[in-house]
């Protein structure tokens, strides 16, 4: 016996993402799972498992990796509930209320935004969510941009540099030195903290040569590339981010032929917000026509005060299979792989040994009711680095 080992027994089906058989979901019935110092390290029939210190009976319920939520914007303060109850009386979403927040956020102590972020993750992590990018972006100044993510960095690894959410009011009027900031002493003072940089790459926000300049600055700082693109209109921000490499490419509402065959021969990922579409009565993204050219999708919260306030990776599964055609098993992979590969991680989004313990058990007997049944509790337990929460 393993000092400090943990068997998950019981398990009526374990999805381990492992798909060696051609099943992407690797499921396994009647399994097994073993733990050791926060990582997996044995899966397999329930009647071969081993011996371990202690025992986590899953009485035949599901068990799935953590989901990977790969998008989201945590460090905020301030409320847009009433531009929320607008756009559902029928005003068209902008993106204009980010400077809304810009300012709440600036006007914030440290540790008012720290809360914020402190209780969006805790809402996550009992939704089942193990694994979250958090963004900059509500600052739009060099100071506060470098503190949110400095607070980010306090609750992941995974953080992103958003200096280039929109032109901030006061550089309305000169766009061309706002991005100068941006690649210059923001990028500075926020690098430190970050492992990504981001740019939103559409209309009334940033254009293709902005962002090239910004992305190619933060490459030279050494931060990977992510893009928000073509949420609000067709346009050139995902064949940018697929030629510059990017880790991700996030929305993908409006794609070209030309969009969809660059995705589908890069190593890009196209990360899909469903909470977003549905938040702001947009039309949501055709997924199916994504994976059957071979595109590698993921799910992700999109998790902001604006355009996307929900913090449950459930819900956008239930999205994406209601109203994005992917399939119960295509929206469960794109939740937890997607998602890892969505942040180039190896150690997360899976079930097999090696992998992070990071797991939840459902309050059914099947990943399948994660969509058949929206809106419902269904997180029995989350175990996180093996620790249960």
């Amino acid at each position: 016996m393993t000092r400090g080992s943990l068997l998950v027994d019981h398990i009526g089906e374990l999805v381990t993402n492992d798909d060696r058989d051609g099943d992407p979901l690797g499921v396994r019935r009647d399994a097994a799972l073993l733990v050791e110092d926060g990582e997996v390290v044995w899966t397999g029939p329930a009647r071969h498992a081993p011996a371990a210190d202690r025992r986590i009976d899953a009485g035949g319920a599901a068990v799935l990796p953590g989901f990977v939520d790969s998008h989201a914007h945590l460090v905020f303060a301030g409320d847009r509930a009433a531009e929320f109850a607008a756009r559902m009386a029928g005003e068209r979403y902008t993106g204009g209320g980010i400077r809304t927040t810009v300012g709440a956020t600036r006007a914030a102590s440290d540790d008012d935004l720290r809360a914020t972020v402190g209780r969006l993750r805790a809402e996550m992590l009992r939704q089942g969510t193990t694994t979250v990018e958090i963004k900059s972006g509500y600052g739009l100044n060099v100071a506060d941009e470098a503190r949110s993510l400095r607070i980010a960095a306090e609750f992941t690894g995974d953080t992103t540099f958003l200096g280039a959410h929109v032109v901030p009011a006061e550089y309305a009027d000169r766009p061309d030195d706002y991005v100068g900031l941006v690649c210059g002493p923001m990028l500075a003072a926020a690098a430190p903290y970050a492992r990504w940089i981001d740019v939103f790459c559409e209309r009334g926000a940033f254009d293709a040569d902005h962002a090239r300049a910004i992305l190619a600055c933060g490459q030279a700082a050494g931060l990977g590339v992510r893009l928000h693109a073509n949420q609000l209109g067709p346009g050139p921000g995902v064949r940018l981010g697929v030629e510059l490499g990017a880790a991700s490419v996030d929305h993908c509402t409006h794609l070209t032929d030309a969009d969809v065959d660059a995705l589908a021969g890069s190593e890009t990922v196209a990360t899909l917000l469903p909470g977003a579409e549905f938040s702001t009565r947009s039309p949501y993204p055709d997924a199916r026509r994504l994976l059957d050219a071979g595109v590698t999708v993921a799910l992700a919260t999109d998790c902001n005060p604006g355009s996307s306030y929900t913090s449950s990776m459930p819900f956008c599964v239930a999205l994406a299979v209601r109203e994005m055609r992917m399939t119960p098993a295509e929206a469960v992979w794109a939740a937890t792989a997607g998602g890892a590969a969505a942040l180039r991680r190896t150690d997360v989004g899976r079930l097999t040994p090696g992998a992070r313990a990071d797991l939840i058990i459902l309050d059914a007997p099947s990943h399948l009711h994660l969509a058949y049944r929206p809106g419902v509790p269904l997180i029995r337990q989350v175990l996180h680095n093996g620790v249960p929460r």
